[in-house]
This record gives C-alpha cells, sequence and structure tokens, in this order.
C-alpha cells in the first residue's frame, strides 16, 4: 500500500503546528520580560538568573533521581548539575555588572542565541540534507546549524548598528563564536536527556518542555561570552572584554 504520510487535519500533522503556536506564545512572553530585566540590571537581573538556575538545578535533580544509577553516579550527576546551574547563574550577572557595556553585551547575546534557535529550526525543516548528530538529536541537520549562524551573525551585526558602538567585523566574529557555542549547548542538553531517557527535561515552559530546554543554547554561549570577557577584560569588565578587540 501506497504511504501517502499523514492525512492533513490529523493529529500528526496537527501536533507540529499547535507546538510551534506554544512556542511562539511562550517567546512573546519570556523575550520582552528578559529584555526588560536585562535593562533593570541590578538585584531584579540577578533574581530572575537566580530563579532560572534554581529551575534548571531542579529539573536536572529530577532526571538524576528517575534513572536507575548507583549512588556514586548520581552523586556525580548532582555535582555536574550544580555547576551546570551555576554557569547559568553566574555568567550572565558577571557580564551585566560591567557598568559601560554590560547591558549591551546581554542584548546581542539575546539577539545571537535567539536569531541561532529560530532561524535553524526553519532552515532545518525547510532544507533538511544531512543530520547534525542524528544520534543525540534527530531532527538537527547541517542546513539549520549553518543557516542559524548565519542568522546570528546577521542579528548581532544589526543590533550592533542599532547601538553605534561597536566594530561590525569584531561583532560578526564575536557572533559566529556564540552560535556555534549555542548550538553545542543544545546538543549537550540533548545528550544529557537521552542519558536519561528523557524527552524533556521539565514542563514548566509551553511548547518548549523545561526551562533547561530553553536556556541551553543561552547557557553555553553566556559561560563562553563571559570566559572570553573575562580573560580580557576582567571581573569588572567583562562585557568590554567580550565586545571591544
Amino acid at each position: 500500500m501506497l504511504d501517502v504520510g499523514p492525512v492533513p487535519g490529523s493529529a500528526e500533522t496537527q501536533a507540529p503546528s499547535r507546538n510551534l503556536a506554544l512556542r511562539v506564545a511562550s517567546a512573546v512572553v519570556l523575550a520582552p520580560f528578559a529584555i526588560v530585566v536585562a535593562w533593570l540590571g541590578g538585584w531584579p537581573f540577578a533574581l530572575f538568573w537566580g530563579a532560572a538556575g534554581m529551575a534548571v538545578l531542579w529539573e536536572w535533580t529530577v532526571l538524576v533521581k528517575g534513572s536507575h544509577s548507583d549512588l556514586p553516579a548520581r552523586r556525580f550527576w548532582i555535582t555536574a548539575g550544580i555547576g551546570y546551574a551555576g554557569c547559568m547563574v553566574l555568567a550572565p550577572i558577571l557580564l551585566r555588572a560591567d557598568a559601560a557595556y554590560g547591558l549591551s553585551a546581554m542584548l546581542l547575546l539575546f539577539a545571537i542565541v535567539w536569531a541561532t534557535d529560530i532561524v535553524a529550526y526553519f532552515a532545518a525543516r525547510a532544507i533538511g540534507g544531512p543530520k547534525l548528530a542524528p544520534a543525540i538529536s534527530p531532527k538537527k541537520t547541517w542546513s539549520g546549524a549553518i543557516a542559524g549562524t548565519a542568522g546570528a551573525i546577521l542579528a548581532a551585526v544589526a543590533v550592533a548598528g542599532f547601538i553605534g558602538q561597536f566594530d561590525k567585523g569584531t561583532i560578526a566574529i564575536v557572533a559566529l563564536l556564540l552560535s556555534v557555542m549555542a548550538q553545542l549547548g543544545d546538543l549537550l542538553e540533548s545528550w544529557v536527556k537521552r542519558h536519561f531517557h528523557a524527552k524533556d527535561a521539565g514542563h514548566l515552559i509551553p511548547g518548549h518542555g523545561g526551562v533547561m530546554d530553553r536556556l541551553d543554547g543561552f547557557w553555553a554561549a553566556a559561560l563562553a561570552a563571559c570566559l572570553v570577557g573575562v580573560l580580557r577584560g576582567g571581573f569588572d569588565g567583562a562585557a568590554r572584554g567580550l565586545l571591544v578587540w
């Protein structure tokens, strides 16, 4: 019998579109909130990322406790989760603490991570092609990864042009690095979930699964940005060290 695929209007075809609608709705709410908190800085910013880190650690702990690992393995994974969540909190706080460039760094970081995610999502479905890491994340493709990075560079340069204080060539290089790191962070989180035989890290954000699912790319990009910035500008000038070469 000829397989013509899912019937239009069936649950098989409605599920992806419903999931996309939930993703868009969640982003419409969360993205402006994250930008406002970044603009405020100070204790609201620290509180926001502290809460995000606690949510990530809670989801990580649930994954570990739901496994059949022995006690030493569980202790190792819980320790790793504490480090993972700690980076989630400290990296953006260190970047934002730069009084002169902190807000710009966060806006550019958001632009890079969001553009990578959005462009890669649609390019993978429109273009298809070879899989990026089928054993870890079957839906990701090389076309999506490359398009996502290109989209991130364009988005970052556009934001830098709007801000008007950065060399666009430098920002393009930064965007390239952080977009690649964001995608590696996404793959890392997918690998952790597969290790624990879980589809989603949690169900706190409609359409995205858990907080880990939403912040996996941001985690890796923020950590890379923070490391580069601190090495070049110190703890007080991390954002300047990242953006001004």
